[in-house]
């Protein structure tokens, strides 16, 4: 029997088995399974009788909320496709992804109404406005339809089957534009169901899990938290934006046992000055990605705090885990930090290979770099609308992620780079990951980003953007010297900018082809 792998499936054994178990805390409110599932299927309905068809496209502009988890399967259920956007966005960002999607419904939180008012006349696929507002008393601006409203009297039984395949899209997540327009990632049911698998053995998902949400729910469907924290009958208890003294509050008071990050927010939990005012009764695992992590980071959260690192790597392309690296993946003294920040082993399922130039797998020796390559069941089906960017991302039987590395013996990935972000500097490569790992350890440095910019002997030569922490100062000359302690001269930086905050995604990306602009205007990148 062959019977094929829906997300469906996930809230359904969930609702059947756990009626009454929390599924979601929102602030003060709270849904069992069974009403999760029940405000879903009235989803469904409400777009059903808007005249949303099958393959319809519906975006989802919010930050997190119980209404983006039940957009998950309220608008997959009747076949539909999610186009979760990321809010940080502007309003011309919008406008591009929406039209590229054709989408035909959106979905919007209260705070983002105006943001999308203010290009409504150029939203020309765009037939049905719903936003999503929990306050009491709010009056719904002209124009939009009340979420809430909109569903209240429908029937909160399942719809009306609808016949999928698993490789049918259920979403299209666009990328997070760290070096030019976005991408739109077509993903299958069979993408993220097998990811949802991965997320559960691997990151060790169980019952009783209390899921924090810090990562925004747009991103790669959440790095599969949907799906599989619903799967397991876990606990989604939400976080609407990332405060410090909020997560301390929310990991104590609600129990927290699980949450997924980029850097940034592991910084602003590490950062955090007050911490010792709060009491955690649980040791949460904190899952990072978005970048590698120095390994500093992960020794001061098991080591202060007593809670437990997993560091994942993967692409909105891959749905998103492709390797992983956890306590597990380190010497039996436990103090291996430094391997443990790399993206880790190859998840179950996913076949990794570091390729060069000419498609050939380089030597696992810890030093010769190459591409990250992966072929798994939860690579993307392509890129929606754009055939010729799919083209030269699946090849040769892989999925080119762009991303440089390099492996050991035991198969452990080290990202060392983007492509673009290699720095060849008199036609030696310098990985920046590396540069800015030994700068982050001179305690009055709180970010970092190293680049490349022009010189007329080299090509280029690395420079430093530096966060100074807050009551503490450093200079050009301490920085580099510092630098040279723990660097071969040639890869130090050469100058050093200080700067109050770097350009990042919403995932904690650093956009360093938004810094290299203003260093490269007027300048033909020549590298020797």
């Amino acid at each position: 029997m062959e019977v094929p792998l829906l997300l469906n499936d996930f809230l359904r054994r969930a609702a059947k088995l756990y009626p009454n178990k929390e599924a979601i805390v929102d602030g003060a409110k709270r849904f069992t399974y069974r009403e999760y599932q029940e405000r879903c299927n009235q989803l469904g309905h409400a777009l059903l009788a808007l005249g949303i068809k099958p393959g319809d496209r519906v975006c989802i502009l919010s930050p997190n909320s119980h209404y983006f988890l039940e957009s998950y399967y309220g608008v997959t259920q009747i076949g539909a496709i999610l186009v979760p956007l990321n809010y940080r966005l502007v309003a011309s960002d919008h406008e591009y992804i929406i039209n590229h999607a054709g989408v035909k419904a959106v979905l919007v939180d209260y705070e983002f109404t105006g943001v999308i008012d203010e290009i409504r006349p150029s939203l020309k696929s765009v037939e049905h406005w719903i936003a999503a507002d929990p306050r009491a008393g709010h009056e719904t601006p002209a124009g939009w339809i009340d979420w809430d409203v909109l569903v209240s009297n429908q029937p909160k039984t399942a719809t009306p089957n609808v016949e999928q395949d698993e490789n049918d899209v259920t979403s299209i997540n666009y990328t997070s534009g760290t070096t030019a327009r976005p991408k739109g990632v077509m993903l299958t049911h069979r993408n993220v169901y097998i990811n949802a698998y991965n997320f559960i053995a691997h990151l060790r998902i169980r019952h009783e899990d209390r899921e924090m949400w810090t990562l925004p729910m747009f991103h790669a469907n959440g790095w599969g938290g949907p799906f599989a924290i619903t799967a397991m009958g876990a606990t989604h208890v939400v976080l609407r934006a990332v405060v410090g003294a909020d997560i301390y509050q929310m990991i104590q008071d609600e129990q927290i046992t699980f949450a997924c990050m980029a850097p940034a927010v592991l910084s602003t939990v590490l950062n955090f000055p007050d911490k010792t005012s709060y009491r955690a009764t649980t040791r949460p695992r904190f899952v990072v990605a978005g970048a590698p992590p120095p390994a500093a980071f992960i020794e001061r959260l098991e080591k202060e705090l007593g809670w437990e690192f997993i560091q994942i790597y993967g692409l909105t392309e891959t749905a998103p885990i492709l390797t992983v690296s956890g306590p597990d993946h380190q010497n039996p003294e436990g103090q291996d930090y430094q391997r443990r920040s790399r993206a880790g082993v190859e998840a179950i399922g996913v076949d990794i290979q570091v390729l060069d130039d000419e498609g050939n797998p380089v030597p696992m020796d810890n030093e010769t770099v190459g591409e990250v390559c992966a072929r798994s069941n939860v690579v993307l089906k392509g890129y929606w609308e754009q055939p010729e960017e799919t083209a030269r991302a699946i090849y040769g039987g892989f999925f080119h992620s762009g991303d440089l590395g390099v492996w050991d013996e035991f198969g452990n990935v080290n990202i060392v780079d983007r492509k673009k972000d290699v720095i060849i500097s008199g036609g030696e490569n310098i990985s920046s990951p590396e540069v800015e790992a030994a700068l982050y350890k001179h305690p009055a440095v709180l970010e970092c980003a190293v680049i490349g910019v022009p010189s007329e002997k080299w090509g280029e030569t690395p420079k430093a953007l530096v966060v100074l922490r807050d009551g503490m100062t450093a200079t050009e000359e301490e920085v580099i010297a510092f630098s040279r302690q723990h660097l071969a001269h040639f890869r130090c930086p050469t100058s050093v900018d200080f700067v109050e905050s770097l350009p990042r995604t919403v995932t904690g990306k650093l956009q360093k082809f938004i810094i290299r602009e203003q260093y490269w205007k007027g300048v033909e990148r020549r590298v020797n």
